[in-house]
């Protein structure tokens, strides 16, 4: 299993308002700002990551993406520049998105669920979000929009997780993203099972049987990879991989697991890319330990095991690197 060579993952938020406080968001806006993109902001900041050469995926987030009045015009601009487009959504669909634009300029339109019915997902997601999400993912798939739903992991609904490929079916889903829960944002302050990661064993004992199973109905699964296998080699997508996630303040991190503090690798400022110096990020990139990903040692080490003889039971893979079963087409 190995990150996929010349493509290019660029995470776009384009706010931070969302109209929801799951109990797992990790947006920090003491460090990813509160501000909203204009519209030419958003424009440029596509063009100043565009790269027709290569496969470039786009990934509009927030918050809540749909809040954002000139998304519609984002999508299309994205989609003319030569990006793959992808919005991620709570499922509220605000400004009548689906009607502003075509299953042709929006590659896929990803809906959050953490749950497989109203029980599990509201109280993670709010009062009401299930049969918001689950409706309007009926609707998009109406008009033709290619629809994947993301689940993220916790403590609260691991239980709850072998029963999402009945969902997935009924809602006419082919495309499943499971999660594993970062302790960042809301998770990193919060003491829950919402926001409780679950251990080696709970996630070895359930994902990869569950994502198996789900696959075996028609459905394309991917999920992390999160725990190596003896002998597997560690790689760090900041060496072999071209991930960018920005944010309205301009900060661009390259790790996932960093955002909650300024140790970014970028920032933009004035139109342009600007390589920030100092202790950032790529620092910890190179670093080889026993334990296998550095950030995740130093900011999630509750994660790792140890022996009686202080060695590490086992290395903690890049939160990046994924699993795929099924047919993706």
């Amino acid at each position: 299993m190995r990150f996929k060579a010349a493509e290019r993952n660029i995470f776009l938020h384009i706010l931070t308002a969302c109209n929801l406080s799951c109990k797992h968001c990790y947006i920090n806006k003491e460090q990813h700002g509160s501000r909203q993109l204009d519209k030419k902001e958003i424009a440029d900041w596509l063009r100043l990551f565009a790269a027709p050469e290569k496969t470039s995926n786009i990934i509009f987030l927030g918050g809540e993406p749909t809040l954002h009045p000139d998304l519609a015009a984002s999508i299309i601009l994205a989609k003319e520049l030569g990006y793959q487009v992808t919005v991620d959504s709570n499922g509220y669909l605000f400004h009548d998105l689906l009607e502003k634009v075509t299953p042709q300029q929006l590659d896929y339109l990803s809906f959050s669920l953490d749950g497989p019915d109203a029980l599990v997902n509201d109280p993670v997601r709010g009062s009401g979000v299930f049969a918001t999400c689950t409706a309007n993912i009926r609707r998009a798939i109406e008009k033709g929009f290619a629809v994947s739903v993301i689940y993220t992991v916790s403590r609260k609904n691991i239980a709850h997780l072998h029963r999402m490929g009945d969902l997935l079916l009924s809602l006419g889903v082919r495309k499943f993203f499971i999660q594993v829960l970062g302790l960042r944002g809301k998770s990193a302050a919060a003491d829950s099972e919402a926001t409780s990661q679950v251990n080696r064993r709970e996630w070895l004992a359930t994902v990869p049987a569950v994502a198996a199973s789900i696959a075996r109905r028609g459905i394309h699964v991917t999920y992390p990879k999160v725990f190596l296998e003896d002998g597997e080699p560690f790689e760090c997508a900041g060496n072999v991989a071209e991930n960018y996630f920005v944010f309205p303040n301009g900060r661009v991190y390259q790790c996932p697991l960093c955002e909650d503090y300024p140790l970014h690798n970028y920032q933009i400022a004035d139109g342009k890319l600007v390589k920030m110096e100092g202790l950032r990020e790529e620092s910890f990139f190179n670093l080889a330990i026993a334990e296998g990903c550095v950030m995740n040692k130093l900011l999630q080490p509750d994660t790792i095991e140890y022996g009686s003889n202080g060695k590490v039971r086992f290395r903690i893979s890049c939160c990046l690197l994924k699993q795929e079963v099924g047919n993706p087409g």
